[in-house]
């Protein structure tokens, strides 16, 4: 659900299938469900995603964790597409319940991947906050754009569920990526990173060069179109 009279720009891989499966739900959804009830659904998903994660000492939990994954992508994406198919938009509401729960299950999810044994904590809390800060760009967008872009790169919320569902069956059914660490020495001190480490540094890599070009396009976009005002000559 986003903020009233805001234009979705959404271009992902996954974006037309997606769209034709989240209507098709909408219509098989009993009277009782609501938007609200889809919401919690996804929250609830995030809360799996990190309790999976956070015993996958033993490697059976990734299965739990990747059905968070799909719990969360159920009840996060279609909250707002029940809406809209049963003409029942609120938009100032659903924008401010939608994306308050957003970063509350981004932080749950990332600090269960992070006490997990496959990923150091650090470095989830560093995506975890490229994340917050390209939501925060989203919403100044929808602001002063009317432009709630959800994808950067060909790649949204969903296919990154999907990159992480995929990650979880090949840690589980090839140990030895559960196992290898990435060792060296820098500025004194020895570093052990896994290969979800690895993984998402990438993740890191790409979500700060969007921003950042985003950031400088559209900064001279805006001075372009509030150009500096020379003072009335008295």
């Amino acid at each position: 659900m986003e903020k009233e009279h805001s234009i979705r720009v959404q271009t992902s891989l996954l974006n037309a299938a997606e769209k034709k499966v989240l209507v098709w739900l909408a219509g098989k959804q009993p009277a009782w469900m609501t938007s609200d009830i889809l919401t919690f659904v996804g929250f609830i998903g995030a809360i799996v995603v990190a309790v999976g994660y956070a015993l996958s000492s033993n490697p059976a939990f990734l299965w739990l964790a990747s059905f968070g994954w799909f719990l969360n992508w159920y009840g996060d994406s279609l909250d707002g597409t029940l809406a809209r198919v049963r003409g029942q938009q609120r938009p100032v509401y659903g924008f401010f319940i939608d994306h308050n729960v957003d970063c509350i299950n981004e932080a749950i999810m990332f600090i269960g991947i992070g006490i997990s044994p496959l990923m150091n904590l650090n470095i989830a809390f560093l995506v975890l906050t490229a994340y917050l800060i390209i939501s925060i760009y989203v919403y100044i967008s929808a602001h002063l754009k009317g432009e709630f872009k959800l994808t950067y790169g060909k790649m949204g919320p969903t296919e990154l569920r999907c990159i992480m569902v995929l990650i979880n069956t090949l840690w589980f059914f090839i140990p030895w990526l559960r196992e290898y660490r990435l060792e060296f020495e820098a500025l004194g001190n020895m570093f052990s990173l896994s290969i979800l480490d690895l993984v998402a540094l990438g993740i890191f890599v790409g979500i700060t060069a969007s921003y950042l070009g985003s950031l400088i396009k559209d900064g001279r976009a805006y001075a372009k179109a509030d150009p500096l005002k020379k003072n009335a000559e008295k």
